[in-house]
């Protein structure tokens, strides 16, 4: 039955092949919230796409899934169920479907979702961190590496690497995240360009802020090992539909988003700005694309 409305994607289950660990590793941290969360997520995920979809006569895409898997990850383990729903209707209709479906939205559609949890439940998204482990057992309220960092902080380098720490579900674990890219860029199903051009600009402006001794700067090694941005450049930044497809096009967007990302993390009020960067990439994408034809010509 399901296979006679579900579209197959041969590189959108690459994707969801990558994020079983991690999915796991988020298990492990939090137990029973983040198999609600995930419950909600994904049967809601997938209704609201094959609303659209079935009603013309089309099938609902593999790609659903990974949308919903990378939404879920992003999320502070202390979300409730309510505004996790919000968010993954919002990011399939409005960041995919309101465009067309898949192949035709502009924006990430997980990123869109996160984003409009992020700002319109901000006391909810920014005080949702707890500490995992033992399948959530045993955890308690703490402040997110990137809060520590802000606040004049240190951070345990290894607690960073492999992921003990407070944070975004699927961001925590360092060594999953790079396994993770590792495969899909050998795979092909990532961009090595994007990644490296987003970690390499990120770290670039970070360096450089911190050796100013710019307000609000933050230590390289531990502000790139904190926070989203490895998750969301490895899993985000590549989407294929919404990233440049020429090769130099894609440094570029790279870049931007790195630089965008630094830029909001250390000059506005918000803590993390990678999801940001990632918009303002998405956005500009096709005309970074269009600019860099015309010049080849």
């Amino acid at each position: 039955m399901l296979s006679n409305i579900l579209q197959k994607q041969k590189m959108m289950r690459k994707v969801l092949l990558s994020l079983v660990p991690i999915f796991l590793f988020a298990g492990y941290m939090y137990g029973l919230r983040f198999l609600i969360l995930v419950l909600v997520v994904f049967p809601a995920g997938f209704a609201a796409e094959a609303f659209f979809e079935l009603r013309k006569k089309k099938k609902v895409t593999e790609a659903v899934f990974v949308t919903c898997g990378l939404y879920v990850l992003s999320l502070p383990p202390a979300t409730p169920w309510w505004i996790a729903l919000a968010g993954i209707i919002f990011a399939v209709v409005v960041g995919k479907e309101i465009f067309g479906g898949f192949g035709r939205n502009i924006f990430n559609p997980a990123i869109c979702g996160r984003l409009f949890v992020y700002i319109t439940f901000p006391k909810f998204m920014t005080a949702g961190w707890i500490s995992g482990g033992n399948f959530g057992i045993d955890a308690v309220t703490a402040a997110s590496p990137l809060e520590v960092l802000h606040t004049g902080g240190t951070l345990d380098l290894p607690s960073l690497l492999f992921g003990f720490r407070p944070g975004a579900m699927g961001e925590s674990s360092i060594i999953l995240i790079l396994l993770a890219g590792i495969y899909l860029i050998s795979t092909k199903t990532a961009s090595w360009r994007i990644i490296l051009s987003t970690i390499g600009s990120a770290a670039l402006l970070t360096f450089c802020l911190d050796l100013a001794g710019v307000h609000g700067a933050l230590a390289t090694v531990p502000a790139l090992m904190s926070g989203s941005l490895l998750f969301v450049t490895v899993f985000m930044a590549t989407d294929p539909v919404s990233a440049p497809k020429k090769p130099v096009a894609q440094v570029v967007y790279g870049i931007l988003i790195g630089t965008v990302s630094i830029l909001v993390r250390t000059f506005s009020l918000f803590t993390e700005g990678t999801s940001f960067g990632v918009l303002i990439g998405n956005t500009f994408a096709s005309l970074i694309d269009e600019i860099l034809r015309k010049k080849e010509k």
